[in-house]
């Protein structure tokens, strides 16, 4: 029998204090040091110190260090570990601290504390000794059943773990070769124990009360285990990991309850995500991708940043709609009063949704249409595609695109950049949960482009029906099949839109609404929305329709019904003021009886001018109900009229014209205005006009002056060269806008000759079409929405190329009604339609017949 001599410590130890973990002798640690006191300690003692004795700590548990040096001292812990300080890392980031690696060597046990500055030095006194014990049977025979007991458990716990790990077997042979003595703080300080279980174990001087307190924790440890390997499948190979151990030298951080709790709980989430994966309908290509990454992800710690991410892809591998679908609503005399109901007018939009279920009855895996609603703002290309999804019973996912110039938002990002994430694409059909959504991609003309590529290119894929069976997103990395989607993108031009990608989609165009139709949709929608949100009743307030055609022509000019919606907004704010204060009045008369001559009416006959809403002369009784918003009430909610029809009095001199323009807001009228002054033949343009506007002024002035002696045009000194000492002003007004097109150029044509004949245009007169050196008249597009505005601006003759004949079937019957259209194929026809009386050309005299 061989003894070694006892290690003993100094009798005074300087004190390192810890709150994050418990160090027990025999084992290691990591501790973080970045406290005034602490840091003192390791600079003074540690990095100074060169004597063995130097490196000897006292650590004291459980106990704070004050964050200033001003502040006292914290009760300490009665028990400490003496450590051995291995290894000392300093960083100046994020702040300055230092790393310590330190090993216990024994308890102590503190008498007194000598001094507090600049760090704690307390007078110890050792409770056991680190000493080598032979392992002899008498040593054996001298721990006792208590011992053995403890060895027993000791083995079988590390005999279920899989040995050919090295730190289980190593921890294999540590239980033969190290005494028994040391064996509890050992393995306590391995196994899964709480902060407060290790201070419980550190607090048992007595060998034999520790022994006691100690076999719990590994019959605890065991049951876990063998509950564990119940719920996986037979293969132990894979499963025999170390699940419950840590080696001794990488101890990280000392896990609590809550922390076991949380594991516990991931390995419960494993095993359900596996169960999902098996039991789902994905196809087999993503079934193999998923069982290849839930075997990696068993294979994980789950300290790895890649362990969240591969766990992240799994659930939404499995939350994804692979199968699932909803059954759509085929009855097509339900879908016609569904959609009836919800929007006005739109009738190629309600007749193209009709024909789908149409064919979709006959059909039952019709793929889904890819269409594209293009129009102004606020007619309602958004809100119908809501009502398009209800109609068919599907589920509705609004995509927002405008700004979007990074292709990843569509296709995803690859699963090796940080923060990956799947495209809306995929988000979006695992948010509605089913494959077979309709999906409206908004605003799909203002989609960006920048360095991070093109992602109008990568909605070439999902706009597709020949591919997009087949969709992969770069997150997912597996096709996914999109032909059930019902794809619908607005857009207010198509200008914008590449043509590759404006080649895949239906194109339905969704003109402005006419003003009768912006009446109904006010009295059916728009008007009941408002009274609902301000809490008013039908009972409270009436709004006649001509009230609201007032607000559409004199306080609007829109080819949507937002100002409009607006406007009636704030009517009935002005409204639910004068009810509050009438009921606020009602009660503090005591609800009276009141005469009708003395109540204060909001509205007054035809005959008799009205009250202002906002008068106050009688404020002693509440108005009477309904209060009739007429013109006058609406003068005073309103402010006056901000649109007035000013035609008539533009078109007072020669010179001037009205055309016709398309906007991305609807159809406009547009003034050209031209004066002539002595000059140099030159002829200036302003409006802020771009070059094909610029190019087709240039073509009416060249067609004028090659026609001037047929019409008898000269300029002011009598000439036919028009140009001849004679400069040539163009003007555009609203010269803050741009504008260009074709379309303009039989309203240059006319405009110039009456500037050189003299002569009026009629005020009530518009005209559109592009005009050629031979004075032809071509198409142009737009014109359901130029005829609009023409019949808006209280137009009465529309003249409009003959080849656009055939687009005034799109025109409501009642616009067609009211304005007179005159088909022109050339520019006489223009002119002759464009003045009283005719442009009529002078006579050419008869050839006279040669007898030569």
């Amino acid at each position: 029998m061989s003894s070694v001599s006892p290690i003993q410590i100094p009798s005074r130890l300087p004190l390192l204090l810890t709150h994050e973990g418990v160090l027990l002798p025999g084992s290691t640690m990591r501790t973080s040091v970045d406290t005034v006191r602490n840091l003192q300690l390791v600079r003074s003692r540690l990095l100074k110190g060169t004597s063995l004795q130097s490196t000897i700590l006292g650590v004291i548990p459980n106990t704070p260090d004050p964050a200033s040096d001003t502040q006292d001292l914290p009760p300490l812990h009665r028990i400490g570990t003496a450590a051995l300080a291995v290894q000392v890392v300093g960083s100046n980031w994020p702040k300055p601290h230092y790393t310590l690696l330190i090993t216990g060597l024994c308890r102590f046990q503190i008498i007194q504390v000598l001094k507090e500055k600049p760090y704690p030095v307390a007078e110890v006194e050792q409770l056991d000794r680190l000493e080598e014990f032979p392992n002899t049977c008498k040593t054996r025979e001298e721990l006792g059943e208590l011992s053995e007991q403890f060895y027993r458990y000791a083995v079988q716990l590390v005999e279920m773990l899989d040995m050919s790990v090295p730190a289980v077997a190593k921890l294999r042979r540590l239980l033969d070769s190290l005494p028994r003595e040391a064996l509890p703080d050992i393995l306590t300080s391995i196994i899964r124990t709480s902060n407060k279980e290790k201070l419980q174990i550190l607090d048992a001087v007595s060998l034999e009360e520790r022994f006691k307190m100690t076999i719990p924790l590994l019959v605890r440890q065991i049951e876990g285990l063998k509950l564990l390997q119940k719920t996986r499948k037979p293969k132990q190979d894979d499963d025999k990991r170390v699940i419950a151990i840590r080696p001794i030298r990488r101890i990280t951080h000392i896990p609590g309850t809550l922390e076991d709790e949380d594991e516990d709980e991931d390995n419960d989430d494993i095993v359900m995500l596996e169960k999902k994966i098996r039991t789902s309908s994905m196809p087999e290509q993503a079934h193999k991708v998923c069982v290849k990454e839930i075997k990696r992800l068993k294979k994980m710690p789950q300290s790895m940043p890649e362990y969240a991410l591969t766990r992240n892809y799994l659930e939404l591998m499995v939350e994804l709609p692979w199968n699932k679908s909803t059954t759509d609503h085929l009855d097509i005399r339900a879908a016609r009063i569904l959609l009836d109901n919800d929007h006005y007018a739109m009738e190629k939009l309600k007749k193209r949704v009709l024909e789908y279920l149409a064919v979709r009855q006959l059909k039952n895996n019709l793929k889904g249409p890819i269409l594209c609603f293009v129009g102004p703002p606020g007619v309602g290309k958004t809100s119908v595609g809501r009502s398009v999804a209800k109609t068919l019973g599907r589920e509705f996912h609004r995509i927002a695109l405008g700004g979007v110039c990074d292709q990843s938002d569509i296709r995803g990002h690859r699963r090796t950049y940080v923060g990956s994430m799947p495209g809306r694409i995929i988000n979006g059909l695992k948010t509605v949960g089913v494959n077979n959504p309709v999906f409206l991609l908004d605003e799909v003309d203002k989609l960006g482009k920048s360095l991070q590529g093109d992602p109008a290119a990568a909605l070439l894929e999902v706009l597709d029906p020949e591919q997009n069976h087949n969709f992969t997103d770069h997150y997912l990395n597996v096709a996914f099949d999109l032909s059930q989607v019902l794809f619908i993108a607005t857009a207010n031009t198509t200008a914008t839109i590449p043509p590759a990608l404006l080649d895949r989609m239906e194109i339905i165009q969704v003109p402005g609404y006419t003003q009768e139709e912006k009446v109904e949709i006010a009295h059916r929608h728009l008007i009941p929305k408002q009274l609902e949100q301000h809490g008013l009743t039908p009972q409270q307030i009436q709004i006649p329709q001509v009230t609201t055609l007032a607000i559409i022509t004199r306080y609007t000019r829109e080819a949507g019904v937002r100002s409009l919606d607006r406007r009636f907004g704030a009517v009935c704010r002005a409204v639910a003021v004068k009810v509050a204060e009438g009921q606020h009045k009602e009660a503090r008369l005591g609800r009276s009886d009141v005469t009708e001559g003395e109540g204060c009416r909001e509205h007054v006959l035809e005959d008799a001018k009205p009250e202002s809403i906002s008068d106050t002369a009688d404020l002693a009784l509440p108005p009477e109900m309904p209060i009739l918003i007429d013109f006058h009430a609406l003068k005073d909610i309103l402010g006056p009229p901000l649109y007035e029809m000013e035609v008539s009095e533009r078109l007072n001199q020669p010179g001037v014209a009205i055309g016709l323009a398309w906007t991305p807001l609807g159809g406009k009228i547009m003034f050209v205005e031209a004066s002539r002054m002595d000059g140099e033949g030159q002829l200036t343009l302003t409006g802020q006009l771009g070059d094909i506007m610029k190019e087709s002024a240039h073509l009416a002035i060249s067609w004028l002056r090659s026609n001037a002696k047929k019409y008898h045009l000269t300029n002011a000194f009598g000439s036919f060269d028009l140009l001849d000492n004679t400069d040539i002003h163009l003007h555009f007004p609203a010269g803050a806008v741009t504008k260009d097109g074709p379309s303009a150029g039989v309203t240059i044509v006319t405009c110039l000759a009456s500037l050189f004949s003299g002569r009026l245009v009629r005020s009530d007169v518009a005209m559109t079409g592009e005009i050629t050196l031979r004075g032809l008249v071509l198409p142009v597009g737009g014109i359901k929405d130029k005829v609009l505005a023409a019949h808006r601006a209280g137009l009465k003759q529309v003249i409009i190329p003959q080849r656009n004949e055939k687009d005034l079937e799109e025109i409501p019957s009642n616009v067609r009604q009211d304005l007179n259209f005159v088909p022109a194929s050339c520019l006489d026809e223009v002119l002759n339609a464009a003045f009283d009386g005719g442009f009529a050309a002078k006579a050419r005299p008869g050839l006279i017949d040669s007898k030569l």
